[in-house]
């Protein structure tokens, strides 16, 4: 179990549980998946709540599911899930979690799987306020342009937590209350479980209301209290349209986490990352450039504009595009170059080997300096299984060749332009495989007076 440092004053370190929400079907997205399976960022969105609680701190972290939802445990895996039965509330999803939580947890965070963009350090924040004041519960409020139907958070005038009013129950006064809750908890770990038991159904949905264990808490003479958060950490996702916001959100954090660590976005808005990409110091990337999962790219590496990559490693000074479209598996080494409307898919290209234009590199290893002419291709599938080929240091392959892999073209060796080569090259040696010329004097003029004479051949007329 992960453990947080101590206080100072005492001599058991705290520990922090987590529970995400993840058992709801989403009907709103017109679905057959669970709503937290949908992606951000070309990831689950479940996943960013379980990467904010463990950056917070928190050891022990359960993923609350529904009935048949096999694809959410699989997709949080290993960190475990349990099931609520039944959709009978929020209060009665977090009962679900009971025997996933220890009872050495000290403070319990109670998060959404389609809450995806909370902030760590918004969770410790809160963590921090709960324990100082050793409060019952805090409850992260957020302020949003439209409060809406948004439950309102009523404090009393120490700054405390008093109350959780939803929309419909609340006065006019209490409406005109912009503090609304996002129904992110901490939650003291030693009566997390007494006040859910204690949550009763007596309302319009016969559910059972997490929001209602801040009044039994308050009843029962604990504090309560709230830690604020900015509103577009706090969206929820419950429409593909709220999803789209939601990516929106999390692209703008990418460029700006991007741009920070020392990369150039010529255009900001229009290139898109993955969760993982990583981006070197001194690495430009131009408009229009998609980053799929698993992409890894080194200092100093120039990205031109309406490129695709996913599944590629980009080393030091690599050149990429415009145009261009790096497969998994990838490998452009220092001072590599792929140039426009060339596809590289499992391949490495060596230190300074080209392919600037027109070319598909796949399942195959390109040697340093070695140069890749326009219209080549290497054809590594013959309908049944993959085949390599490997193009030795400073080979030189010339346009519109076709390599039938698998095949080795040797170091320094020449390959002529427009051959199709089925069989190993040796180093330093010429390869060419061309039809005979035929050149007829005068045919093509005999042709174009036969066409244009105006008999029936010329018209297309058929025998």
């Amino acid at each position: 179990m992960m453990q947080e440092p101590s206080d100072g004053d005492s001599a058991v370190p705290h520990r922090t549980a987590a529970v995400v929400l993840g058992a709801g079907k989403g009907e709103r997205m017109n679905s057959r998946f669970p709503k937290v399976l949908h992606r951000i960022g070309n990831r689950p969105m479940v996943l960013y709540p379980l990467d904010a609680v463990r950056a917070a701190g928190a050891g022990t972290c359960v993923v609350v599911a529904g009935p048949d939802m096999a694809e959410v445990a699989a997709a949080v895996a290993p960190v475990p899930t349990t099931v609520q039965a039944e959709p009978r509330g929020t209060a009665d999803a977090v009962k679900a979690a009971r025997g996933r939580i220890g009872p050495d947890a000290d403070t319990v965070l109670i998060l959404y799987g389609d809450t995806p963009l909370v902030r760590p350090q918004t969770l410790e924040a809160m963590i921090a306020r709960r324990r100082e004041g050793s409060h019952a519960i805090v409850v992260l409020g957020f302020r949003p342009a439209d409060p809406g139907g948004y439950g309102r958070l009523v404090r009393g005038g120490d700054g405390s937590l008093e109350a959780i009013v939803e929309a419909t129950d609340a006065s006019a006064e209490q409406r005109r209350v912009g503090l609304c809750n996002s129904g992110v908890m901490a939650v003291d770990g030693a009566v997390l479980f007494d006040l859910v038991d204690a949550v009763g159904s007596d309302n319009a949905k016969g559910e059972y209301y997490l929001t209602d264990i801040v009044g039994i808490a308050r009843r029962r003479g604990r504090t309560c209290s709230v830690v604020e958060a900015a509103a577009d950490e706090l969206l929820g996702i419950n429409s593909r349209e709220e999803l789209a916001a939601a990516e929106r959100i999390f692209q703008r954090r990418m460029r700006r986490a991007a741009m920070a660590g020392g990369a150039t976005l010529t255009d900001p808005g229009s290139v898109w990352f993955s969760y993982d990409t990583v981006l070197g110091r001194d690495v430009t990337v131009g408009p229009q450039v998609v980053f799929g999962p698993g992409v890894v790219v080194g200092d100093e590496v120039e990205i031109r504009g309406f490129c695709h990559i996913e599944g590629a490693t980009l080393d030091r000074g690599a050149t990429v595009g415009p145009f261009a479209r790096l497969r998994p598996g990838a490998d452009l080494q220092e001072g590599a170059r792929v140039g426009n409307f060339v596809e590289v898919k499992n391949a490495v290209m060596k230190s300074g080997a080209k392919a600037n234009h027109l070319a598909y590199v796949g399942d195959a290893e390109v040697g340093a300096g070695a140069n890749i002419g326009a219209g080549t291709i290497t054809c590594n599938y013959d309908g049944f299984r993959k085949a390599r080929t490997v193009i030795g240091d400073g080979a030189f392959i010339g346009s519109n060749s076709a390599l039938v892999a698998p095949v080795t073209i040797g170091e320094r060796a020449i390959v002529g332009a427009g051959s199709t080569i089925d069989r190993d090259v040796e180093a330093d040696a010429l390869a060419l495989t061309r039809a005979e010329h035929t050149a007829v004097p005068r045919a093509a003029e005999k042709i174009r007076r036969r066409k244009t004479a105006g008999g029936p051949e010329s018209r297309g007329a058929k025998k």
